[in-house]
């Protein structure tokens, strides 16, 4: 089984949250009616294909959205705030979500457990060792996307067949849906914020091959009730 890192293991998307609040007071100081937000979704959309996923590719985008809402006239001063931003936001410490360690410690011995995230490779790779979490994973993929392709990618190359595989993650986009196509299972648990690109509505989600709990804290009870049910599923 599989779990992923940003917003289920650790705290990740508060930390874009609060950084884009503070973006915004400042282009309304220069701007007064602007919609940041609008236009910062706008082009972090645009990038994605340029700049793929994370800390660093949300300064790029905050830093080409501060000049187009200011038509440029945005001081240098600015320019260099919103880059200290994004390199404190790099720099922060890890912080796990309440119960993890415990549910990891619960499940470690009966599962072979697989960190499966996608991002930066530097950023997800230096928040894993911040974390503490990596003696007990038995293997770390990180995913430039989490589609249906690179998960049966990932399954090929680490041979576990499908039916025999479950995914847990916060972003129904990520973690359930293409999880669920490849036919294995996922189980989604809720992170209080979501990015809204990894929001998908309920009428596209599959009718089965997946589970929703409220916290980590229940997910070895979930899989002993999964087990049951379909055994050899790890």
């Amino acid at each position: 089984m599989a779990l992923d890192g940003d917003d289920t293991l650790w705290h990740n998307e508060t930390r874009f949250h609060l950084t884009q609040t503070a973006l915004r007071d400042l282009l309304r100081r220069h701007v007064p009616d602007a919609d940041v937000d609008r236009h910062l979704s706008d082009v972090e959309m645009r990038n994605l294909s340029l700049y793929g996923y994370g800390v660093k590719a949300f300064t790029l985008s905050m830093l080409e959205t501060a000049i187009q809402v200011t038509d440029g006239r945005i001081p240098t001063a600015d320019l260099e705030v919103i880059l200290g931003w994004g390199k404190k936001m790099l720099g922060e410490p890890t912080e796990l979500l309440d119960g993890v360690v415990e549910a990891l410690q619960a499940l470690n011995g009966r599962y072979e457990l697989l960190l499966i995230t996608k991002g930066d490779l530097f950023d997800q790779e230096s928040k894993l060792a911040r974390s503490g979490l990596g003696e007990m994973f038995s293997g770390v993929e990180i995913l430039s996307e989490k589609n249906e392709d690179a998960y049966r990618s990932v399954l090929r190359r680490r041979h576990i067949d499908p039916k025999e595989f479950v995914m847990v993650g916060n972003s129904l986009r990520s973690d359930i849906v293409p999880v669920v196509a490849t036919g294995a299972r996922g189980i989604h648990i809720p992170y209080p914020l979501t990015w809204h690109h990894e929001q998908v509505a309920d009428e596209k989600m599959p009718k089965q091959g997946w589970y929703r709990l409220e916290s980590i804290a229940g997910l070895a009870a979930l899989l002993d009730s999964i087990d049951r049910a379909s055994p050899g599923v790890g």
